[in-house]
């Protein structure tokens, strides 16, 4: 029987634990409103890393590429603050005429990080 305490894996653990005290994975799925594949890939993880191979991992690593280069950024977040009213069409217009060439869907994420 594994055990733990852990809020992120409770469930996953349980789904495993009532599988082996019912002795039938497919009912277990069905109470406990997984599938037959989630079963035996949590299953798996635990057979191959124990109960700490249940804990979630980010999946993606963060793109970078799509990054503006510090300066762009800097100019964006301190137009932003001089001009809070501003929306992110009319800071990316203003900003183009300073010479700062970002999009107004760059601008709205640029500007999030104040």
């Amino acid at each position: 029987m594994l055990n733990t305490n852990d809020k992120i894996i409770k469930h996953k653990t349980g789904l495993l634990n009532l599988a082996e005290e019912l002795g039938n994975v497919s009912k277990a799925c069905q109470v406990m409103g997984y599938s037959r594949d989630t079963f035996y890939r949590y299953k798996s993880a635990v057979d191959e890393g124990g109960v700490e191979a249940l804990l979630e991992r980010t999946r993606r690593k963060p793109n970078m590429a799509n990054r503006v280069d510090e300066a762009t950024e800097q100019a964006v977040i301190n137009y932003a603050i001089e001009f809070p009213p501003y929306g992110q069409t009319r800071t990316s217009n203003e900003l183009r005429k300073a010479g700062v060439f970002v999009s107004p869907s760059g601008v709205r994420v640029r500007s999030q990080g104040i």
